[in-house]
C-alpha cells in the first residue's frame, strides 16, 4: 500500500509516495507563482494549486511506475492564512486569492483594535504575525473594498482545504488551519464567536472544523480522472505547514523542538499548552497531534534574503549553473567558506521582507553595514548566512525565555543542506544541531503519517523516530565569536527601525 503527500508550499506543491512504513520512495515538484499587483498584495491563483497536484502527482506515478491502485490515501499540508472566498455552489469568486504574507488589511486591522485590546485578542488567538496576515481583517478587507464578492461569498477555506474540496466535494478544514484564521480560541479549540461578532461578521461564512485525521471522503470521479489515482484513496484532512512540518520533525511530544529553515525561518517547541507572551509575541498553532499546541517565533525573509543576493550578487554563477546543471547555492556555499568567521566585520540584517514581532518595527527592511573597499562577494555571501542565523537566534532567545529549548535542535528545509550553514547554525545557537534522512520532506511526512494515522494503517505517530536517521550532528565551535558579534547586530535592527518611520 501506498500514500500520496502533498506539500502545498508558497513556492509550488511537492508531491511525495510513501510506503505503508513511511519510507519514501520519491518526490515530484510543481511551482507556481505568486503576484505582487500593488504593495502589500501577495496573491496565487487556487487554480494553479490545484493544476500543480495534479501535475506533480501524475508525473510522480510516470517516474516511479508506481501502480496507482497501491495509493489508498492521501493528505496534505498547506501554507497558512489563505482565503479563498467560495460562492454558494462551492465555485471561486476570485481567480487570484491572498496568501499568508498579504498584509493589504492593515487598516481593517488598525480601526479593529481601536475598539478591542490587541493584548486579549493575542492571549486567546496566539496570532503572533502582524495582524493584518490573519484570514479575519483580510475578510474586513473584502467587506470593504470588494462587497459584490464579500455579498457572494457563502464560505472561505484555505490553502490546502480548497485543493481538499477538489478532491473530495467537502468543505472543511482542521484544527490546525483553523487556529491561524485569527478567530480561534486556542485553548477553547474552537471558533471564537466573541471575536465574530466583534468584527461584525458571521459565524456560517467560516469552515466546519474537523480534526487533520479525520478522512474528509475519498476522491471524486472527476478528481480521480485528472489525478490518475482510483476513486478509493481516502483523503485526511490534513493540517497547516507548520503542524505539519512539526510532527514530520519529530516535534509531537511535549519539549521537542525544532528550526525550519526555509524562504522564512522560525524555530518551533510542541506543548500541552500554548507558548503566549506580550514581549516577544509567539505565534501559535494548533497542533495536528491532539492536544498540543506548536508554538513559534519566526524571521519573514530567510531564503528569500540569499535568493535575492544570488539573484543580484551571483547573477554570473546562476547563468553558470543553468548551463552546468550544479546547484547554484552549493557554489556560493563553497564562495562563504572562504570567508573568515565574522565575515571580516561585514554585517547583514537579512529583513529584507520587513520586521516580525520581534523586530523593533514591522515597516523595517534589510541593510548591509560597515562595508570596506577590501570585502569580497565571499564576505556579502557569509554575511548573508551570518545574518540570517542571528537573526534567528532572537527568535530562539524569545522562546527560551518561555520554556527549556531541548537540544539537539532539528534543523530542516533547504539551509540544513549545507556544513557551512550548519556549522554558523550552531556556533550562533549555542547549541548542537542535527541534521537527519527527513530534512526538505518534513511537511511531507507529517501529511503522510496524518493519512496513516487517519486510515488505520498506523496506530500513532510514533513510528516517525523510527522514520528519523541522523545523518550528521553538529557542535559549537566558535559560539564566543558570534557572542560578540550579536549585540553588534541587535543595534543594526534598532537603526532599520528608526530610519522606517
Amino acid at each position: 500500500m501506498l500514500i500520496l503527500a502533498c506539500d502545498l508550499g508558497t513556492g509550488g506543491n511537492k508531491a511525495s509516495l510513501y510506503r505503508e512504513d513511511g519510507t519514501l520512495l520519491a518526490a515530484d515538484f510543481e511551482g507556481y507563482e505568486t503576484f505582487y499587483p500593488q504593495s502589500g498584495f501577495h496573491e496565487q491563483k487556487p487554480a494553479d494549486w490545484w493544476n500543480a497536484v495534479v501535475t506533480s502527482t501524475r508525473r510522480l506515478l510516470e517516474t516511479t511506475g508506481a501502480n496507482p491502485a497501491e495509493v489508498t490515501a492521501m493528505a496534505l499540508s498547506g501554507h497558512s492564512l489563505g482565503l479563498v472566498p467560495l460562492d454558494a455552489e462551492g465555485n471561486l469568486l476570485l481567480e487570484s486569492t491572498p496568501i499568508w504574507s498579504d498584509s493589504r488589511a492593515s487598516a481593517e486591522a488598525e480601526a479593529f483594535f481601536r475598539s478591542n485590546d490587541y493584548e486579549t485578542w493575542y492571549k486567546t488567538t496566539g496570532a503572533g504575525f502582524p495582524p493584518a496576515h490573519y484570514t479575519l481583517f483580510k475578510l474586513l478587507w473584502y467587506r470593504a473594498h470588494r462587497p459584490e464578492i464579500f455579498a457572494r461569498m457563502k464560505q472561505f477555506v484555505g490553502t490546502k482545504d480548497y485543493v481538499n474540496f477538489r478532491l473530495t466535494g467537502r468543505i472543511a478544514t482542521d484544527f490546525s488551519y483553523a487556529s491561524g484564521t485569527g478567530a480561534y480560541a486556542l485553548e477553547k479549540w474552537s471558533y471564537d464567536p466573541e471575536i465574530i461578532a466583534a468584527a461584525g461578521l458571521s459565524p456560517e461564512v467560516f469552515p466546519q472544523i474537523v480534526p487533520s485525521m479525520e478522512i474528509l471522503g475519498t476522491l471524486t470521479p472527476e478528481a480521480a480522472s485528472e489525478l490518475g489515482l482510483p476513486q478509493t484513496v481516502r483523503v485526511a484532512a490534513g493540517g497547516v505547514d507548520n503542524s505539519c512540518m512539526a510532527l514530520g520533525a519529530r516535534a509531537f511530544k511535549s519539549g521537542r523542538s525544532y528550526a525550519s529553515l526555509g524562504s522564512s525561518s522560525w524555530i518551533a517547541v510542541s506543548d500541552e499548552k500554548p507558548l503566549l507572551d506580550t514581549k516577544f509575541f509567539p505565534y501559535v498553532f494548533t497542533h495536528v497531534v491532539p492536544g498540543q499546541f506548536a508554538s513559534a517565533t519566526a524571521i519573514f525573509s530567510a531564503g528569500t534574503t540569499l535568493k535575492w543576493i544570488r539573484d543580484f550578487c551571483c547573477a554570473d554563477l546562476k547563468s553558470e549553473c543553468e548551463k552546468t546543471g550544479e546547484n547554484v547555492y552549493a557554489r556560493m556555499m563553497e564562495l562563504a567558506a572562504g570567508s573568515p568567521i565574522g565575515s571580516r566585520g561585514l554585517l547583514l540584517n537579512p529583513t529584507f521582507a520587513g520586521g516580525s514581532c520581534l523586530e523593533p518595527s514591522p515597516k523595517m527592511r534589510g541593510g548591509i553595514f560597515n562595508l570596506d573597499l577590501s570585502h569580497t562577494r565571499s564576505d556579502v555571501i557569509r554575511a548573508t548566512l551570518e545574518g540570517i542565523a542571528l537573526n534567528l537566534r532572537k527568535a530562539l532567545d524569545a522562546l527560551g525565555t518561555l520554556t527549556h529549548v531541548e537540544e539537539p535542535i532539528v534543523l530542516v528545509g533547504g539551509g540544513a543542506i549545507s556544513p557551512v550553514w550548519r556549522q554558523i547554525y550552531a556556533d550562533v545557537f549555542h547549541k548542537t544541531v542535527e541534521k537527519t534522512n527527513i530534512d526538505q520532506d518534513a511537511a511531507s511526512l507529517g501529511a503522510a503519517a496524518l493519512a496513516a494515522v487517519g486510515t488505520g494503517l498506523w496506530e500513532n505517530f510514533d513510528r516517525i523516530d523510527a522514520i528519523h536517521q541522523t545523518q550528521s550532528v553538529t557542535e559549537p565551535k566558535n559560539a564566543a565569536v558570534y557572542e560578540a558579534i550579536l549585540p553588534k547586530f541587535l543595534k543594526t535592527a534598532e537603526f532599520l527601525s528608526e530610519l522606517a518611520e
